[in-house]
């Protein structure tokens, strides 16, 4: 089956429903049939380091042994669990089904796409079958992300460089500083799922939280079963 590819510029104000189907549905994820993978996590923070083993089920539930510190043990358990969310197959009906989707203006980041339906309020940006920017109101709070560079595994892509914002909805102040992600991911067993080996978070210091940069590794990688 071939999709045509998307027109350059979407004039403002028209459905770009097959637009964003197209970058939606151009997102990697892992097949229905994942079986899990288990291996070594690393955290590291300035001198601080801790080394644990750690396995993500068929449920995508982390585990997470040997790392008696619970904040850095929370830490390392919340990297894996938002990878694997992410990697859900979810049909764009599933997802989106109950929202529409109408053309904003382009910009370098893309195309404005303005949300309708059950998310209104919700904007998304696209370029290139790539979901460049994403603002979504989640539990009383608004989260922007900007994609700017991804990682093309040849089913789809992955976001490799992005920052992450979050913000009081009313008034746009910001909750906490920016921060800024960098993944690395490779594929288990040279041809299977891709997961995530390693993640380096920047943060802006914001209020009394001073800047910071934690690395999580994940290595000695292997599928479960």
């Amino acid at each position: 089956m071939t999709i045509a590819p998307a027109p350059a510029v979407i004039a403002p104000g028209s459905d770009c429903t097959a637009a964003f189907r197209a970058a939606y549905d151009n997102r990697y994820t892992w097949d229905p049939g994942f079986g899990g993978y288990s291996g070594r996590c690393v955290w590291e923070q300035g001198d601080q380091r801790a080394e644990g083993r750690f396995q993500v089920g068929a449920d995508l539930k982390a585990q997470v042994e040997g790392i008696d510190t619970e904040e850095i043990h929370k830490a390392v358990a919340s990297q894996l669990w938002e990878v694997a969310i992410h990697r859900v197959r979810r049909s764009f009906e599933q997802t989106h089904g109950e929202n529409t989707f109408t053309a904003g203006d382009t910009d370098a980041v893309g195309t404005e796409v303005i949300v309708g339906g059950k998310n209104a309020g919700d904007r998304y940006r696209i370029k290139d079958d790539v979901v460049t920017m994403v603002h979504r109101h989640i539990h009383g709070t608004v989260v922007t992300i900007f994609t700017e560079s991804t990682t093309d595994t040849g089913r789809g892509y992955l976001s490799r460089s992005y920052t992450s914002q979050y913000a009081d909805p009313a008034t746009g102040a910001a909750r906490g500083g920016l921060s800024r992600f960098t993944d690395t991911f490779v594929p288990l067993a040279g041809d299977g799922p891709w997961v995530l080996s390693e993640r380096v978070v920047e943060s802006e210091a914001f209020g009394d939280t001073p800047a910071g940069r934690q690395v999580f590794r994940f290595e000695d990688l292997q599928p479960l079963g």
